[in-house]
């Protein structure tokens, strides 16, 4: 946890990757549309010194072009972050399943 310059709390959480062909264009997909479900401003990246994309970015998200194995790292702040990065750790660690077995 750290603070950035406007004074907010920043949370950050990480979590494997484990999808068979990485972060690709359906789970960047389910990514986004869960990051967006909150209000808390909310970033990924496929390394810990970043470079940090938003999470609410389709494109940004896929061009991180991580693989099967990367260890995602999320960062967050504001009113819903700890939500946020709860349940997008969970996503990933569930393999991107929303309850519509669609997983590719």
């Amino acid at each position: 946890m750290r603070t950035n310059d406007m004074n907010d709390v920043v949370l950050t959480a990480n979590v494997l990757l484990e999808h068979e062909v990485g972060l690709h264009a359906r789970p960047s997909v389910k990514l986004t549309k869960l990051a967006k479900t909150f209000s808390a401003a909310v970033e990924v990246s496929p390394g810990p010194d970043g470079p940090w994309v938003d999470a609410k970015s389709i494109v940004k998200v896929m061009a991180t072009r991580a693989p099967k194995g990367t260890i995602l790292h999320f960062r967050a702040s504001g009113e819903t972050a700890q939500a946020a990065l709860d349940a997008l750790v969970k996503l990933v660690e569930d393999d991107f399943e929303t309850g519509t077995g669609d997983t590719d």
